[in-house]
């Protein structure tokens, strides 16, 4: 490229030009640093859900604050999690007419929010770290096509977001020894189904906690 301009002279109006390139360019990079610094004392408070988001295989942390940006942390404004899917635009319309259903096409909503969860999904059917959503993605996608088995990718993780921040859990779906885990979250999965049968036996009268205790 040297080579090729070597003896080249260039006007003035050309180097004026460059010079303005230069300058704004300049700004540009200027407006970000400053954008980003204003960003992360916006976020400052939320830092604890974000790294919560950041188990999710597939979820960094701009789409982590993109996601927080969009629903909030406090889910008491949905009434349980098919409502936010339905809000963010994942889940299918029911038009239904005469008992002839016309389209099964997911709503507008989620402006925002919805093409962030389906770059999440594309990143977490591609996540090294987990196969989980690979599985469930290359199930769906053989029943249905590409496209909308991404779209319940997505509507999966928006659950899932939904149930880490009513419970305040890392991310560990119920079902995830079926497909792998860590040994560690393989242990934690065990435990938790231990509990919730000892809580279930005890509620119906099958066991007493005396019984768990002397145990």
């Amino acid at each position: 490229m040297v080579e090729s301009i070597e003896g080249y002279q260039m006007t003035k109006e050309q180097k004026e030009r460059i010079v303005m390139v230069r300058y704004h360019l300049d700004f540009i990079q200027q407006s970000i640093t400053t954008l980003d610094e204003k960003l992360d004392k916006m976020v400052a408070p939320y830092e604890s859900a974000i790294t919560l988001l950041l188990t999710i295989p597939g979820v960094e942390r701009k789409s982590a604050i993109t996601i927080i940006s969009e629903i909030g942390i406090d889910m008491s404004h949905f009434a349980d999690s098919k409502r936010l899917c339905c809000w963010g635009g994942l889940t299918p319309s029911n038009n239904e007419s005469a008992g002839k259903k016309k389209t099964v096409r997911i709503t507008r909503a989620g402006v925002y929010l919805k093409p962030a969860l389906v770059q999440v999904a594309h990143a977490s059917v591609k996540s090294n770290g987990s196969p989980y959503y690979k599985d469930k993605y290359e199930r769906i996608s053989k029943r249905r096509d590409k496209k909308r088995a991404i779209i319940a990718i997505a509507r999966m993780i928006l659950t899932a977001v939904y149930n880490m921040f009513v419970t305040g859990e890392i991310w560990n779906p119920s079902d995830l020894y079926k497909i792998d885990m860590l040994h560690e979250m393989l242990n934690k999965q065990k435990d938790k189904a231990v509990k919730q049968a000892i809580k279930l036996l005890t509620a119906e009268g099958i066991i007493k906690s005396s019984d768990i205790s002397a145990a």
